[in-house]
């Protein structure tokens, strides 16, 4: 298609000529869902770099993956309800607009802060995206069945942005620099939006939920608050009067956003209805804990490749790919084992694989081959190709149809909610790659902390989540 820019905004914002088939609605929309991964990814492997050449320290790098990842999770929720109330198909393009304009600032980033606010706007993007990708994969596929194969299919899809994101940000990095890693996006953003914009019908809810703006303002301050303290606590100390002040505002957020939650009924950000489901709890608490040791351990794990064993940012990207490839190759075929026997066993089942590769990465030191890493990242990545696919099935599932994108995105928000608080805790407790043996103690402590939750959230997938998908989350 070609145009100017005003011309393909016209054609963006335009009701869809023609709605097309279900595989190819399906495939567009994991194209957002392919950029929100794919940024993930190719920021981590140029942590190093953008912090030499921005000269930051670790509680800075901490910032511009959690800026993103923030604002992603306390947006969440609402952009989902605003998909209900003004149509997914149009949110989903707002967000790519919104997500491209934050990619460009963050290319042009002069220093740290206006790249930490640059990723911000690329979370706002991101989760005005995620949620409404999945509502409209999910009205394609209204059946059980269908809907979990074709929630697989997303997963793996964008999962490939996982084994792409270190070899395209490692190969950036190292010819063009870090500031290409992010200009990457705008191209694709651009044919996604034109794309999407031709196939996909709007759908709406004719009943849909109002906003919930106290309940996002709460949200955001417990998040911000809980994310601050953690990365101020390693950097300063747990005694400064910053990250007390932090932590206090925390643990005040969570009563206050409790009864204005109670208040508001359904149009609750967080209804209450939803959250006496334990099957529905217990997907979500999996899934948070999934993000918080996968990426927590993650952040710390580029740090050691190439800040400790000396790999450039191209080897490091390579060195993981073992880890990201499993996830986007097994994840389909998890999505239809879950359609077939439920999430309980593909969940505990992945759950227990990924912990024995956690495990694993405490024989990593400095000086480690790289076949000593190998069998923990094969493992840690064919866990999360089965768990991935299986949590999100059990969020939907254990919801009414009709609620659906609601279930998405409060899915999508603990994951989110998770990483952040696992970076921010994983960054605090490794400390600067400078002091190369507390930092591997710290790698150490991180990936055996991770494995523990994840050891405890299959215990809990094997009591709670269910045997088989059935609407309305019935076992």
């Amino acid at each position: 298609m070609t145009g100017s820019p005003a011309t393909l905004l016209r054609r963006a914002v335009s009701p869809a000529r023609h709605e097309g088939s279900p595989r190819t609605v399906l495939f567009v929309m994991c194209t957002g869902y392919f950029l929100v991964l794919l940024d993930v990814t190719i920021v981590n492997v140029a942590l190093p770099r953008i912090g030499s050449d921005l000269g930051t320290d670790i509680g800075g790098l901490q910032w511009v993956v959690d800026g993103y990842a923030l604002a992603l999770a306390a947006l969440m929720l609402t952009s989902g309800t605003a998909g209900d109330l003004y149509g997914h198909r149009r949110v989903v393009l707002a967000g790519l607009v919104v997500f491209g304009a934050g990619s460009l600032a963050c290319g042009l980033a002069p220093g740290v802060p206006v790249l930490v606010a640059a990723r911000v706007v690329q979370g706002v993007g991101a989760a005005l995206l995620l949620p409404g990708t999945l509502a409209i994969i999910s009205r394609a596929f209204p059946e059980d069945a269908a809907r979990a194969r074709a929630i697989g299919v997303w997963a793996g899809i964008g999962s490939l942005a996982l084994p792409a994101g270190p070899l395209l940000g490692g190969a950036l990095t190292e010819t063009l620099g870090w500031r290409a890693i992010f200009l990457l996006n705008v191209p694709i953003v651009l044919l996604a939006l034109v794309w999407s914009a031709a196939i996909v019908r709007e759908s709406r809810e004719e009943q849909a939920r109002r906003l919930d703006v106290p309940g996002l303002l709460l949200g955001s301050l417990l998040l911000l608050a809980t994310t601050y303290a953690f990365i101020e606590g390693g950097r300063a100390g747990a005694g400064a009067p910053q990250v007390l002040v932090a932590a206090a505002l925390a643990v005040l957020a969570v009563p206050a956003l409790a009864v204005v939650e109670l208040r508001r009924g359904d149009d609750a950000m967080l209804p209450v209805p939803l959250l006496r489901r334990p099957a529905f709890d217990a997907a979500n608490v999996v899934a948070g804990i999934m993000n918080m040791g996968t990426l927590g351990t993650l952040f710390v794990l580029m740090l050691f490749l190439q800040s400790v064993q000396g790999r450039s940012a191209l080897l490091a990207g390579a060195a993981v790919i073992p880890l990201f490839a499993p996830l986007a190759v097994i994840a389909p075929f998890g999505g239809r084992i879950t359609s077939r026997i439920g999430s309980r066993l593909p969940a505990a089942a992945g759950l227990l694989v990924a912990t024995a590769g956690l495990a694993l990465l405490v024989l990593a030191a400095p000086h480690s081959p790289y076949l000593v890493l190998l069998p923990a990242f094969l493992l840690w990545g064919i866990g999360m190709g089965f768990l991935t696919p299986a949590v999100v099935a059990a969020a939907i599932a254990a919801v009414p149809a009709e609620r659906s994108g609601l279930a998405s995105a409060m899915n999508n928000t603990a994951r989110q909610t998770g990483g952040a608080i696992g970076i921010a805790v994983a960054g605090a407790v490794a400390g600067q790659p400078g002091d190369e043996t507390r930092f591997v103690r710290g790698f150490h402590a991180v990936a055996l902390g991770a494995a523990g939750l994840y050891a405890a959230a299959a215990v809990l997938a094997l009591l709670v989540l269910p045997g088989a998908l059935l609407p309305g989350g019935e076992r």
